[in-house]
């Protein structure tokens, strides 16, 4: 019986965006095999994004009051490394307590799973902040993707 070699073993997987994607944001498969912001609900989610990343085209040159329009000498990327384990600080929509599971919220963030409502394919992580997390702050969750 032949062997098989996995292809990822650990680390994040790089993929094209379509869309402005800031690190720290959940992102979903789109259409292309590229990856966009993660949607509200969405069953879609591959993880979260290690950093900042443009869509091929976007302007990355911007104002300045004091010097007008400035050019980018370190331009980002059209690519982002996403990761789908680990802990990482993540924006919530919701307050969330010790061990509460989590589900996509809306432009990437998390908000609380409801147990008995919402459907369990959504769980993207657990919130593993000991003090739990403030609607709107930023808190551990642990990925279970």
């Amino acid at each position: 019986m032949p062997g098989a070699v996995p292809r990822y073993q650990h680390g994040p997987i790089t993929y094209e965006v379509v869309e402005a994607v800031k690190g720290g944001q959940l992102v979903e498969a789109r259409a292309a095999s590229k990856v966009g912001v993660g949607a509200a609900a969405s069953v879609k989610i591959l993880g979260v994004a290690t950093k900042d990343a443009l869509p091929v085209g976007a302007s990355q040159d911007y104002t300045d009051a004091n010097f007008g329009s400035v050019v980018n000498t370190s331009p980002i990327s059209q690519y982002v490394a996403v990761d789908s384990e680990g802990v990482w600080n993540l924006k919530t929509v919701d307050a969330l307590a010790f061990g509460d599971l989590v589900k996509a919220g809306a432009t990437g963030q998390v908000q609380k799973l409801v147990v008995g409502t919402d459907n369990t394919s959504q769980v993207v992580g657990r919130c593993v902040e000991p003090a739990g997390v403030s609607a709107g702050a930023n808190g551990l969750i642990k990925l279970v993707l």
